[in-house]
């Protein structure tokens, strides 16, 4: 008799592996996403000292840069989160500023950026005219050949932006012409001392540097602190530096001269650079 054929295909041992009755079964849903999206992540808030370093910093950047303007309230809770900084650390870097005189606090109101009056103004630039007098004499006795050939170099870029009109160069060079005398002179007190009587008058309505024929005075007055200082004579280097801030406060006072009588005598607008001088 023949080999019986086989019925079907030969089973595997134990039986025939039973397939799924249907489909493998799919999640019910898709995976659960989370309700919302991710919080940030946020650091902790920066306390004591440091934190009161990073926020004088930062606010006195803020306020000589103009992006803080004469008046303006200033809110603990709002700036602290904004600086990430507490609060107790932003209350103690209010009163650094306060102390430098960049900001004041009304009783009962809090802190506001401070308001620099005409006659404050004025007051602060005769406190200048000694300093800067000091400073100038000194740069002239420390003056190096290489100091004076960057002083001479600023002197020539003072008259190139005067011929050509650029007013706002002309007042950042002023700017840094002030700075170098202070270096070049080795007197950090008294530098000191100006870089905080500068910020107070950092922002004013006057805005010297900008007005009409201004630019034109201070740059003969300039370029003979420039010339006495590179010469090396001392007295001639105080006397210029004197006279030049004699004719700041006299430009302050002209302009209080054209200000109506209705006008609050408030130094309150943007002030560029060291426009003052």
């Amino acid at each position: 008799m023949g080999a019986q054929q086989n019925a079907g295909p030969a089973e595997e041992p134990g039986g025939r592996a039973q397939e799924p009755s249907g489909p493998a079964q799919e999640p019910s849903g898709p995976a659960q996403e989370p309700s919302g999206p991710a919080e940030p992540f946020r650091a902790p808030a920066l306390s004591g000292e440091p934190g009161r370093r990073l926020a004088v910093e930062r606010l006195r950047r803020a306020i000589l840069g103009g992006d803080m303007a004469p008046g303006q309230r200033l809110v603990e809770e709002e700036l602290a989160g904004m600086l990430a900084v507490t609060r107790a650390s932003l209350r103690a870097a209010l009163f650094d500023l306060t102390a430098e005189g960049l900001v004041e606090r009304i009783p009962n109101r809090g802190a506001r950026v401070r308001v620099i009056t005409l006659d404050e103004a004025v007051a602060i630039t005769e406190c200048r005219m000694a300093l800067e007098g000091l400073c100038a004499a000194k740069a002239a006795e420390r003056v190096t050949e290489s100091a004076a050939g960057r002083l001479r170099q600023l002197g020539e870029e003072l008259e190139r932006s005067v011929a050509d009109g650029e007013l706002l160069k002309y007042s950042g060079l002023n700017h840094e012409l002030h700075r170098l005398v202070r270096e070049i002179s080795g007197q950090a007190v008294a530098a000191d001392l100006l870089e905080r009587l500068n910020g107070q008058l950092v922002r004013h309505q006057f805005q010297l540097s900008l007005r009409p024929g201004r630019p034109q005075a201070s740059l003969s007055e300039h370029l003979a602190i420039i010339s006495a200082i590179t010469e090396r004579r001392p007295a001639e280097a105080e006397t210029a530096a004197r006279r030049h801030l004699r004719s700041v406060i006299a430009a302050l006072l002209e302009e209080e001269v054209q200000m109506t009588a209705t006008q609050p005598r408030l130094i309150i607008g943007p002030h560029v650079a060291d426009g003052l001088s």
